[in-house]
């Protein structure tokens, strides 16, 4: 690293400031620029490089806020004082923030590009101490503050001959203490592959009274060139203890052209070196990816740190780690299938679920319908000749035929839907273009592989029947007129321009799924209501111009089509509120 900001794929990790700040999810993720680190508390972030002078500033704090927000994954964002004056600072700061993420890598940085050494810009700090004391000077104890730690002492006091003297070793540790002193709260350090060097290191550490944790930075060797490379920008010794050779002659013959080889030894390597660090009292790993996390998740797997059978969420969709909505345990259920559109629409929510939502109208509250993809085009971008043609469409998605939908950011279809999805067929030919659904459920265990979306083992799920579709004026009228024979149905209808069909009150709230488990209150994560609804309809209405119209060329029939369909048709909300004894189907049969 210098931490190695040079190149923008590596990383740190992370901890809250105190207490009472929320810990790291355990949620297995690797991102676009970042690494994966497992803790043996179950706790897993991500966190997010910054390029050497802010070069790539901009991205990182877009790809840092879709990091918290959207995969929902708790974030640290690197920060460096390259090139970068205190307003930078602040505006990076106060950025990450207002997004909710609450931890901050506090490092020098390396020089920019074409510049050998790192030279203070007026207006910016010296280095990493200064930016730790003006982190907790500003902000107080908002931030989590991480800073780097070095086991061969930073590579500006490593001399020619590859070593540190001991007196430049031990003024590096002094300065490490004093950048805890001024308010850091934990240390991961830079890559080795000599444990015992980073064990000294830790015990270096202690005897002058940083009692922080240390985090050992493990890279994965993936790839020779690569491997010289790092450890040549960041002088890292080579040599693996006992048997005291480089490491470089065991990756040279006959291995190194043999990437596969390098890669499994690189794996095997890091598994040994993670197996004695951990033997040694260590209780937290981070781990390089380099954005290639196959390596890494092989070591987690290899030391038995993570079961991909066993991950399980306690809610039907991820646990936000946005500060501002931690306490997150509902939403509306029209957002189902498409999680990343409902956080865009709701970062700044205050309004929902203990007030109001804001105007509908309001442009904020707009998101662009699913970007086109190859997917989305081969299955979707199809002539269309008549509405027979759309019905047979959503009749194909509804059956597994098609792997997209312009109405899902989802892949496929959710394994409860193939309870349901012949009776979803013969509807959808029938006119009623489904979009969302679920099956009742009466008390099926948590753990069910097609329902058990919530909650873990030990508990027992149950859900209201629901169907979610689009459907013409004549075809609405038929189905309410069926439904007055059916009085436990609730149901919401609106078209483009606003106008309303419901039999339930604007202020009702309908729960759709809870879940009972042991010493618990009753989860109710999912609900339908008018508010919502409202809101949702404008999204749900764009996409057939944005997200299926569009793939056509302006001038083509299927467009103008859809477009029809889009202006004429209704939105319809369905609820069977009896789950027990209820067929929600039942009142299609002779439409």
């Amino acid at each position: 690293m210098q931490m190695a900001e040079e190149n923008p794929t590596t990383t740190g990790s992370f901890s809250p400031s105190n207490s009472s700040l929320p810990r790291p999810r355990m949620v297995s993720t690797t991102s676009l620029r970042g690494w994966t680190e497992w803790s043996l508390t179950t706790h897993l972030s991500c966190d997010i490089t910054w390029g050497a002078g802010g070069s790539t500033a901009d991205l990182t704090l877009d790809i840092a806020n879709k990091m918290q927000n959207m995969i929902c994954v708790e974030t640290m964002m690197h920060l460096t004082c390259t090139n970068m004056p205190v307003e930078k600072i602040d505006h990076a700061l106060q950025t990450i923030k207002s997004n909710g993420i609450q931890n901050v890598l506090a490092l020098r940085g390396d020089p920019p590009h074409g510049q050998d050494k790192f030279v203070q810009v007026e207006g910016g700090f010296a280095c990493a101490l200064d930016l730790v004391k003006h982190i907790r000077s500003k902000y107080g104890n908002y931030f989590g503050i991480t800073v780097a730690g070095y086991p061969e002492a930073h590579p500006d006091m490593i001399g020619s001959d590859g070593v540190a003297t001991p007196e430049n070793y031990q003024k590096d540790l002094e300065y490490l203490k004093r950048k805890v002193d001024a308010g850091a709260d934990l240390i991961i350090t830079q890559l080795f592959y000599d444990t015992d060097i980073f064990l000294k290191f830790v015990n270096d550490c202690r005897q002058i009274g940083i009692n922080c944790p240390i985090v050992p930075g493990i890279m994965p060797i993936n790839n020779y060139k690569g491997f010289l490379r790092m450890t040549g920008f960041c002088k890292t010794k080579v040599c693996i203890p006992p048997y005291r050779y480089q490491l470089r002659l065991v990756l040279q013959e006959p291995i190194k052209d043999n990437e596969e080889a390098v890669r499994a030894y690189g794996i095997h390597l890091g598994t040994e070196m993670c197996k004695k660090i951990l033997a040694h009292g260590i209780k937290t790993l981070h781990l390089y990816t380099l954005n290639m996390e196959k390596s890494a998740l092989a070591i987690l797997m290899n030391l038995g740190l993570i079961d991909e059978s066993k991950i399980t969420r306690s809610l039907p969709w991820r646990r936000p780690t946005n500060v501002f909505r931690a306490k997150e345990d509902v939403r509306p259920i029209f957002w189902a299938n498409r999680p990343k559109s409902y956080i865009s629409r709701t970062l700044s929510w205050e309004q929902y679920p203990h007030g109001r939502w804001e105007d509908s109208c309001n442009p904020s509250y707009f998101m662009r319908a699913r970007a086109r993809d190859k997917k989305l085009h081969d299955e979707w971008a199809t002539p269309l000749n008549s509405i027979e043609d759309i019905l047979e469409k959503f009749k194909k998605h509804c059956l597994g035929k098609l792997k997209s939908s312009p109405w899902s950011e989802l892949d496929g279809l959710q394994p409860e839907t193939k309870i349901i999805n012949e009776q979803l067929g013969k509807i959808n030919l029938k006119g009623f273009l489904t979009i969302n659904s679920q099956p009742a459920v009466n008390g099926e265990r948590s753990d069910s592989p097609s329902v058990g979306k919530l909650g873990g083992p030990g508990g027992y799920v149950y859900q209201k029947a629901y169907l979610e579709f689009f459907c013409s004026t004549d075809k609405l009228q038929v189905l309410v007129d069926k439904c007055k024979s059916f009085p436990l149905i609730t149901y919401m209808a609106v078209n483009k321009g606003g106008t309303l069909v419901s039999n339930v009150g604007t202020n009702d709230v309908n729960v759709v799924t809870w879940g009972v488990f042991p010493a618990k209150q009753i989860i109710q994560p999912t609900v339908v209501d008018p508010a919502s609804f409202n809101v949702w309809k404008d999204e749900a209405f764009e996409i057939w111009s944005r997200g299926w119209a569009s793939l056509y060329p302006e001038d083509d029939p299927s467009r103008k089509l859809l477009e029809e369909v889009q202006s004429g048709y209704f939105l319809v909300s369905l609820v069977d509120n009896d789950y027990i004894h209820g067929d929600i189907f039942a009142v299609f049969a002779d439409l």
